[in-house]
């Protein structure tokens, strides 16, 4: 760190002073500095942000539509909301899919019902009906997903009526999912209802009989910039065969006998664990927490997995394959290495990548030090083992739990519980040690970063790098640091897997070493705005 922690706690110090009193106790309670000789690091998450403070989330609508339904390729997804709402998931986060031979991809469709307010005081129903009617007409979907935006949920439009009565009438399937953008506290809401309504009414509703020696499903990996294309070259190198994705490059069709894989691979725990959770729960298939975002991840997942299957064959390959990828890569790598050591880096994404960047900047040379999650729950930042002490909130109610049991008919054990145990002593199966645990002393966590503070903590610390989205990237840019986008990589990827690994370090070299920086005239260097202090005392 370029700072003590004391020098880190008086800049935090500095950062919430500018705060009412109960706003500052509020934000107090969201950041934390990594300190190994505390028995406990407790940070809150997942909570109502204050009105008025520029967030970086998303909405409930956003979280299920656009993350977890967004990139499966085989669905026409009609969004029924006004235009506005289906702007957003018309290709903002680049997912990417390629259409199986004989098969279709509508992603780089949008559909809409284009509700305007003649349907928001009638009721848009018969629109609805008539957009469904349409587009089986003329795209012949074999199924259709209804995501409902804010308006819908207000005016009572029942979309999960309509789309039964459009299963019935087309002989396809038709799901509708109840994600108005006000449930919840962030888009995490929406990968919830997500997860329910997918594990509910789509897995398990066709069985296969698969002649796969491994057969696995890729789980919370959204094909962004190709990073799916990346991992499952990788897989299929070594001999696995992917059942299904959830969702990236993935198909309706496939999750349909998803459950007959062996192996649930969970790459962004947050917006995927329930479901993962239910497969182990209804067919008997356990989730491992993995991370291809990375070289020395990548390869550690990859043994883990080779392991969870014990075959020595198996294992065997893998290692070949390490060897194979890594010749390609990792002296380029080391080379970026020698260039960025010593610089800083600041993350704030979504997911799991703020946890798993940190081990890609880690690996050519650049330490982060202050990381945090846009929607993020504790258990994301502290591990699994703390979610029985979370406390439920009123918006926490507003997702109805799903509960599944045992399918008699389905449910096979994979691995004996002895054998379980004895794994998960050595890899993190069915389980997540979350971001807090991997970062460096000395280094801040924040959850729900804002405006205010990202301003304030890039004054004070300087980073070399900021990564976050598009809300707060011309925002560093303004201050004389590059900033990358991790939400959708600036139109460049795949980052994941050993040759991905390689291409971010490249594209990192581009911005951080590119001389214009230095014609920028931070703010800290030319102040002229009016100083005060703002307090909940006098």
């Amino acid at each position: 760190m370029k700072d003590s922690k004391a020098g880190i706690e008086e800049i935090l110090d500095d950062v919430l002073q500018s705060y009412p009193a109960k706003s500052m106790k509020n934000r107090k309670e969201h950041i934390l500095v990594k300190d190994r000789n505390k028995s406990e690091l407790k940070i809150k998450a997942n909570t109502r942000t204050i009105p008025g403070i520029i967030t970086n989330r998303g909405c409930a609508y956003a979280g299920c539509r656009g993350v977890v339904l967004g990139p499966l390729k085989d669905v026409v997804q009609i969004v029924h909301g006004p235009i506005g709402c289906s702007y957003y998931a018309w290709g903002m986060r680049r997912h990417q899919g390629l259409a199986a031979e004989g098969g279709k991809n509508f992603i780089n469709y949008t559909f809409s019902t284009d509700m305007q307010d003649s349907d928001v005081v009638f009721g848009g129903e018969r629109k609805l009906k008539e957009a469904i009617k349409e587009a089986v007409e003329i795209f012949n979907p074999s199924t259709i997903m209804i995501t409902a935006t804010c308006p819908v949920g207000l005016i009572g439009d029942d979309i999960n009526s309509i789309a039964k009565q459009a299963e019935e009438e087309y002989g396809i399937t038709v799901m509708a999912f109840n994600c108005e953008g006000y449930k919840g506290v962030s888009q995490s809401a929406g990968h919830h209802i997500a997860n329910n309504e997918i594990m509910d009414n789509l897995v398990g509703i066709k069985d296969k009989e698969l002649d796969y020696k491994y057969p696995i499903n890729l789980m919370g990996e959204y094909n962004i910039g190709g990073d799916a294309f990346e991992i499952e070259r990788i897989l299929h190198k070594i001999g696995y065969d992917v059942v299904a994705s959830f969702s990236g490059n993935g198909t309706a069709d496939q999750i349909k006998y998803s459950h007959e894989a062996d192996l649930n691979l969970v790459q962004c725990h947050r917006s995927i664990n329930y479901i993962a959770e239910m497969f182990e729960e209804k067919y008997g298939i356990p989730w491992l927490k993995v991370n291809f975002l990375g070289v020395d991840a990548t390869i550690e997942s990859l043994r883990n997995m080779a392991e969870y299957f014990a075959d020595p064959e198996l294992q065997e390959r893998t290692e070949k394959v390490i060897a194979e990828e890594l010749a390609q890569i990792e002296a380029p790598l080391n080379r970026y290495k020698e260039l960025f050591t010593g610089k800083t880096a600041f993350l704030f994404v979504g997911g799991s990548r703020a946890h798993h960047y940190q081990n890609v900047f880690k690996r050519i040379g650049i330490e982060t030090v202050v990381a945090g999650y846009e929607f993020g729950h504790r258990d994301d930042y502290e591990g699994r083992e703390v979610i029985p002490d979370i406390e439920m909130t009123a918006d926490d109610r507003n997702i109805p739990e799903l509960e599944v049991t045992k399918d008699d008919k389905k449910y096979r054990l994979r691995i004996s519980q002895a054998k379980k145990e004895e794994l998960q002593q050595k890899m993190p199966l069915d389980y997540y040690g979350g971001m807090i645990k991997e970062m460096e002393d000395g280094s801040v966590a924040i959850d729900d970063l804002n405006h205010h503070e990202q301003i304030k903590l890039t004054e004070a610390l300087k980073p070399d790098i900021y990564c976050s989205g598009i809300k707060d990237k011309y925002t560093s840019h303004k201050m004389g640091i590059f900033s990358k986008q991790l939400h959708s990589y600036d139109y460049s990827g795949p980052y994941a897997g050993f040759k991905g690994h390689l291409q971010f370090a490249e594209d990192i070299a581009a911005g951080i070493l590119n001389p214009s920086w230095s014609y920028i005239t931070p703010p800290w260097k030319e102040k002229t705005t009016l100083e005060g202090s703002f307090g909940g005392g006098e």
